[in-house]
């Protein structure tokens, strides 16, 4: 079986373009290939001026992040709006930044003095965006890790940690005041990963099975993506909130692992990123809330050589950093094969002339992830 990653016009996926590593293309490269696959959505780590630069005019919209070393500092007023004045102000409105993340997964971590900064963070970041006209442009939130789950299943019985509850409600008060939402990162793969035996393949990787029925809802969920958004949003509503919205800010597969990895393979992650678009371009909401399509931002745009962890942390990626993806490409009636490396000017030219023959033959303005049997 031959798995190949196909541009996605239309449909609005969101891509994370991580940065960890020494051997990434330019952010004006980088910029030519998402335009070129009509990505219409990025999401940084960091705010790089390199990368909003490169894509100055491009109509991509770009979330931008506040590491977690930022936090202390944002909690200063004055400091927050020297940073948005630095780091955002001058960008717009020539690169579209349209949120900023303070900081990632910081509930689930072990530095209660770093929770304890996260909302302060948040609202003096907000603040600086109003004092400077931009808060209806530019949406405040943070990322969080299912970690923060005290119970996921069923996922109508979803609830967030009790250790946590002081800190999320009044995060979700915050998000329910300034109109942003909830953002949540969530990896299937490390559920199989953990208990192959017990979690069926199929129900991770949104292939055909029987699914998991909800005892309390009758709901059946035929993947564990879904079920663990609602579960998500059943957490939410327990704390006394059907005002906010849930987004995925990171999901994806990895393509290669240590050896106690289980199930990180390139036919998996291909199958999974395929089945996962489908989805995406089909607008489908979950189970609990069928009306509102998944909002999703795929992990990752390329593999990060100089992430720490485990080998799946480093091949997450579609594409590798010289531009070839990491699943073959089948372009369907002008090119077959491996997406020509973006470090020359020909290559550029031949992936130019081919996607230009590709937007005038694609049916319904849709290219999705395609598998080939």
């Amino acid at each position: 079986m031959i798995y190949s990653i196909l541009g996605v016009i239309g449909v609005g996926v969101g891509i994370n373009y991580g940065q960890i590593a020494n051997n990434l293309p330019s952010p004006a490269r980088v910029s030519y290939l998402l335009q070129s696959l009509n990505i219409s959505r990025v999401k940084l780590y960091d705010a790089d001026p390199k990368v909003l630069s490169a894509f100055a005019n491009s109509n991509i919209e770009f979330v931008i992040g506040l590491g977690n070393e930022y936090l202390l500092n944002m909690t200063d007023p004055i400091k927050a709006q020297d940073w948005i004045e630095q780091h955002v102000q001058p960008f717009i409105p020539r690169t579209k930044i349209t949120c900023i993340t303070v900081g990632n997964e910081i509930l689930s971590g072990n530095d209660n003095q770093l929770m304890s900064y996260l909302l302060p963070a948040m609202q003096s970041v907000y603040a600086a965006l109003v004092s400077l006209g931009l808060n209806k442009q530019v949406y405040v939130t943070t990322a969080h890790s299912l970690a923060i789950l005290g119970n996921s299943f069923p996922p109508s019985s979803g609830s967030f940690r009790q250790d946590l509850g002081e800190y999320i409600h009044s995060i979700l008060n915050f998000h329910a005041q300034v109109n942003s939402p909830f953002l949540i990162n969530v990896y299937p793969f490390f559920a199989y990963k953990d208990s192959p035996d017990q979690v069926p393949l199929d129900y991770v990787l949104f292939q055909p099975n029987n699914g998991t029925i909800d005892p309390i809802t009758n709901l059946n969920y035929d993947n564990m993506l879904y079920a663990q958004v609602d579960a998500v949003y059943s957490a939410i509503k327990a704390m006394g909130h059907t005002d906010i919205d849930v987004k995925i800010s990171e999901t994806g597969w990895p393509s290669k692992g240590d050896p106690n990895e289980v199930g990180a393979t390139v036919e998996n992650a291909g199958i999974y990123n395929s089945n996962l678009l489908r989805r995406i371009e089909a607008k489908q909401g979950t189970p609990a809330n069928p009306s509102v399509p998944i909002d999703v931002y795929v992990f990752a745009l390329f593999n990060e050589n100089l992430k720490p962890g485990p080998a799946s942390e480093r091949n997450y990626g579609l594409y590798y950093p010289d531009g070839t993806p990491v699943y073959n490409i089948g372009l369907q009636g002008s090119l077959r094969g491996n997406l020509p490396q973006l470090d020359s000017s020909s290559s550029e030219m031949i992936v130019r002339n081919s996607m230009a023959h590709l937007v005038r033959d694609a049916v319904c303005g849709v290219l999705l992830f395609t598998i080939l049997l």
